[in-house]
């Protein structure tokens, strides 16, 4: 009775065994960011109930074919690659909230920034990639970690098996990558030459498979030994370069030619009609994907033709589930660094974690790119790796410091009076802490300036910093004596001022900053109170030694440092002045007697400029600005003038000495129109009204200042220009005007910054 019954089942089940199943390729060609067309395949295939045993890409072929056999869907893998925040790791841009403003140093006359070694050939110093790769490196190992994970590194156990296909640069070949870390592999693969640096793996450079196998059909036939292979190429065959793209010519001369058809039997090849983009332009993919969709859909009777299996929608769901659910959640628990020394170590360890035993995404994301923000790193590599042990995941960083040494070049040309250069040299050392250290000069006529200054970071949970500085400013005004008074005024003025700062600071927001500030100062002022003087006069001399402890609070995300035409910046603060005035007359002065006393005041400054509304070309902005002070007089007229608070809301407006501009108390505001009229050329229109509370009025007999009626004068002034926003700095081309002056208009011509170090004036 046994015997039969087992005869009987053994019969059931070999009538019942099914045929081996097909197996069915998917490949994926390169194409940059037209890969985005392999989504909508992708998706129409699993519509189509077209089962997917296997899939192979290059480049963005492997990025789309890597997230699909980690177990994402089309519709999520169309949603994170069509992001914003995909867009801005594959062009290499920080996210603004990861960028924090308290660390910047404070803007300068820079045009250019080169690291210095020399030990180094001059050739290393180049960059390796025009993108930055530290966000889709990190962006990298966070999507494709978990199912690398769960996989054991072994790409036939993901979701379905994968394979990507990279350039060994050192034997010339194509390399298909099948075991490993799956992030690693795929970035390899999408590493073109000169836009995104070379990933390591296995100790090899390896660079874009694109190089010498665009379109992996082999993968499918010698690799996977595929019943069916399907096809997706959205690249050209980068056989006619564009004379106006240096990118397309770079990739004639490295990308390897890439097949037309699949020189196999049993395939079909699908052809997405892709219109011509930027190669790195993702704000395109969902109607790439649309375009992928539709030309599947037209190739679907060609592939039933072949393909007889079928996948329902109910099983692809529950093994996409069964293998998500094998995938760890990303929460770290050690991290180990390669090429820092043990004091780096422990400061890369106190960023990151902050001393936690555990830390996830969430706390280690700001933490990694604060640390790449502060400037320390040339290159770093993140790596995630399970650790079956602990249940949790290590996180290697391969680690390259950049040169400690860097110098700065810049300054200003113009046809005006204002021609400087500027030259800085900078230290940095990763210790324990972060230290910087800084030498600059500011060299020209009207303006010359030296300024030391060391500062250390302490990246706690809360991070802050102390910063010490020496500065000396000089500014002559003697070619700019139109613009200071009218007939009867000084023809010069030299100022020079010497002071030493101490600075706190700490982030209230990723781009605000508190800071307290302590400074003592010695300024010493030259100048004549009237025209009337020979080669043999003396000049006036004010002397003002002072303390001034102060607080602020600031908000920077303007897009740059001279000519914004995006973002916001708010400065608010108080400030406490005591200072002793020493006044010695010179050889024109009325009243001969040299002048001492004490002054101490209060004040209160707030600066908002704001870039809000964009019509087209068209973008407004505001600009707002008052002090409020109880400061009194000084002992005459000129040296009031010169301690008193300006408005300069236009560059060259700092060059000058304008006294309807300047009063202890005062508001001003104005409007900016900013029209682009060519890429990088802008044209400018700003109008300003200043309103003093009283205006400095002098005495003609005694060269004594005075207040005004309240509220009994305004000034006006105005701005148009046109500005090219050069790779190395502004070239500008414009007339202000500035009311009640006896020259009120003034033609300028600059190429460069007019910046300056701080005043010693909170």
């Amino acid at each position: 009775m046994f015997k039969q019954a087992f005869i009987f089942l053994t019969v059931i089940l070999f009538f019942n065994l099914p045929a081996q199943s097909q197996k069915v390729a998917v490949i994926l060609s390169g194409g940059a960011s037209r890969g985005g067309a392999h989504i909508g395949v992708l998706k129409a295939l699993e519509e189509q109930h077209i089962p997917i045993s296997c899939i192979a890409g290059t480049s963005v072929g492997a990025i789309v074919g890597g997230l699909y056999a980690s177990g994402y869907t089309p519709d999520e893998i169309e949603k994170m690659i069509s992001s914003d925040e995909f867009q801005k790791n594959a062009s290499g841009l920080m996210y603004e909230e990861y960028v924090y403003y308290y660390r910047k140093e404070e803007p300068n006359a820079s045009w250019v920034s080169l690291d210095v070694n020399p030990k180094k050939k001059i050739t290393s110093a180049l960059p390796t990639s025009l993108k930055s790769p530290f966000m889709i490196d990190f962006r990298f190992m966070e999507m494709f970690a978990p199912a690398n994970a769960a996989a054991g590194g072994d790409f036939d156990k993901l979701f379905i098996p994968f394979r990507c296909v990279v350039a060994d640069i050192d034997s010339s070949s194509a390399v298909i990558i099948k075991k490993g870390d799956l992030g690693s592999s795929i970035r390899a693969s999408m590493s073109i030459p000169f836009v995104y640096n070379p990933v390591i793996l296995n100790g090899k450079l390896m660079y874009d498979g694109g190089m010498y196998n665009n379109f992996p059909t082999n993968v499918a036939a010698d690799d996977f030994k595929a019943d069916v292979i399907i096809g997706s190429r959205v690249a050209e065959r980068y056989d006619k370069p564009d004379p106006e793209d240096p990118i397309s010519q770079l990739l004639v001369m490295l990308m390897g030619k890439q097949n037309s058809t699949i020189p196999y039997p049993n395939s079909v090849l699908i052809l997405p009609n892709v219109p011509k983009i930027d190669l790195f332009d993702f704000s395109h993919t969902s109607v790439l994907a649309d375009s992928g969709y539709a030309a599947a859909m037209r190739s679907i009777p060609a592939i039933r033709q072949l393909v007889h299996d079928s996948a329902t929608a109910v099983e692809l769901i529950r093994r996409r589930e069964k293998f998500r659910n094998k995938q760890p959640e990303l929460i770290f628990d050690s991290i180990i660094t390669n090429g820092l020394t043990r004091a780096q170590n422990a400061y890369v360890k106190q960023v990151l974690k902050h001393g936690k035993q555990l830390v996830g995404m969430k706390e280690l994301r700001p933490g990694y790119y604060r640390f790449i923000d502060e400037g320390f790193v040339k290159t770093i590599y993140p790596e995630a790796r399970f650790n079956p042990a602990s249940g949790h995941y290590d996180l290697l960083l391969d680690i390259r410091l950049a040169d400690k040494f860097s110098v700065d070049f810049g300054g200003n040309l113009s046809l005006g009076t204002v021609n400087e250069a500027f030259l800085e040299l900078r230290y940095k050392l990763l210790w324990s802490k972060a230290l910087h250290f800084l030498a600059n000069g500011y060299f020209g006529k009207f303006y010359a300036s030296a300024r030391l200054a060391a500062r250390m970071d302490f990246n706690s949970k809360y991070p802050w910093y102390i910063d010490l500085s020496y500065t000396f400013n000089h500014f002559d005004y003697f070619k700019n004596s139109t613009f200071f008074f009218d007939d009867k005024t000084p023809s010069y003025i030299i100022e020079r001022e010497y002071f030493g700062d101490i600075s706190l600071g700490l982030p209230l927001t990723n781009a605000g900053k508190l800071g307290i500030d302590f400074t003592y100062a010695f300024t010493n002022d030259k100048y004549y109170q009237s025209n009337q003087f020979t080669r043999y006069d003396t000049a006036d001399q004010t002397g003002f030694n002072f303390f001034a402890p102060s607080v602020s609070f600031e908000l920077n995300s303007l897009n740059r440092k001279q000519y914004a035409n995006a973002g916001a910046r708010l400065k608010i603060s108080i400030a406490y002045v005591n200072g002793h005035e020493d006044f010695l007359p010179g050889s024109t002065t009325i009243g001969k007697n040299e002048i001492e006393a004490q002054l101490d005041w209060f004040s209160f400054r707030v600066l908002y400029d704001n870039y809000f509304k964009t019509f087209g070309p068209v973008k407004f902005g505001f600009y707002g600005e008052a002090s409020i002070s109880n400061q009194p007089l000084f002992s005459n007229y000129v040296s009031t003038l010169i301690h008193s608070p300006a408005f300069q809301p236009v560059p060259e407006s700092q060059t000058l000495v304008l006294p309807n501009f300047r009063a202890l108390n005062y508001g001003a505001a104005g409007l900016k129109v900013v029209v682009r009229v060519y890429k990088k050329i802008d044209y400018r229109l700003e109008g300003y009204l200043f309103q003093p509370y009283q205006a400095i009025i002098e005495d003609p007999v005694t060269n004594t200042a005075n207040l005004g009626p309240v509220f009994s004068d305004r000034s006006w002034m105005a701005s148009t220009l046109f500005v090219y926003n050069s790779p190395l700095g502004p070239v500008s081309l414009g007339v202000n005007y500035y009311d009640k002056s006896t020259d009120s208009f003034n033609v300028n011509l600059n190429f460069g910054y007019i910046i300056f170090n701080r005043s010693a004036m909170p």
